[in-house]
């Protein structure tokens, strides 16, 4: 897994490239903050070396929870900036620092 942020001079939002190993899976998105955990409109792309990849475009100065979505399971970022317990999900969010 991994992540890329790329931050734009001419506006203020990061672009945030999201990367998952996941061969075998089907969907993989990935919710959170950014987006009220919805699944919609942040499925990540199947890869032909079957990796699945997107980027969302995040305001600057920002903190995130977030988790990835595959196939119905949540998953955690192994290279998040930080991880925080969220008693809702009673587990730990991955958190990205924009």
């Amino acid at each position: 897994m991994g992540i890329v942020k790329k931050y734009l001079k001419s506006k203020p939002v990061c672009k945030v490239t999201f990367t998952v190993p996941a061969e075998e899976a089907k969907k993989v998105a990935v919710v959170g903050d950014f987006n009220n955990w919805n699944p919609k409109g942040s499925a990540l792309k199947k890869l032909k070396n079957g990796t699945f990849k997107g980027t969302l475009d995040l305001p600057k100065e920002n903190t995130y929870e977030f988790r990835y979505l595959v196939d119905g399971n949540y998953v955690n970022e192994a290279e998040a900036d930080r991880y925080q317990w969220n008693d809702y999900a009673g587990a730990e969010n991955a958190v990205l620092d924009v």
